[in-house]
């Protein structure tokens, strides 16, 4: 399983965005140039990201992108949701689709757990968690050294 590079720049983005003064604009080409992201990419995920309600725009000569909320009432989970929809790590775990196997499905149980821990990891991990300054303590930390 990979998460996909459109969900990547975007988390990048968001965590860019965090750590500008809140009231300052950030062109696309800037966010761009800094996290390393192709532009017009990059146009198209932060239309995904004002469509989720975590980043709004702002016309103008000072215009440009900001955090539509404060970077500690978003977390991963907000951002993938915002780019890719739901997650389902399989299937039988997405509302729309279902599964016709689940009546004599053995592996419901290890989907729902895996979905469970990978919902509540990406959901209890702001983006506040991750800017500059607390990225250098969370590296130094237990739980992120012994994922590494």
């Amino acid at each position: 399983m990979q998460i996909p590079r459109r969900v990547d720049y975007g988390l990048r983005a968001v965590i860019y965005l965090s750590d500008q003064d809140p009231e300052k604009c950030c062109s696309i080409a800037e966010i761009a140039t800094r996290q390393g992201v192709p532009r017009k990419f990059l146009e198209k995920i932060i239309q995904d990201l004002i469509r989720g309600g975590l980043i709004k725009s702002k016309r103008g000569s000072l215009g440009g992108y900001m955090l539509a909320r404060s970077a500690d009432a978003i977390s991963f989970y907000d951002v993938i949701e915002a780019i890719e929809g739901p997650i389902a790590v399989n299937v039988c775990l997405d509302d729309e689709l279902g599964c016709d196997q689940l009546p004599r499905c053995t592996m419901i149980g290890v989907w729902s757990e895996v979905q469970r821990s990978i919902t509540e990891v990406l959901s209890r991990t702001t983006i506040a968690a991750l800017r500059r300054p607390a990225c250098k303590e969370l590296i130094g930390s237990s739980s992120l050294s012994s994922a590494a």
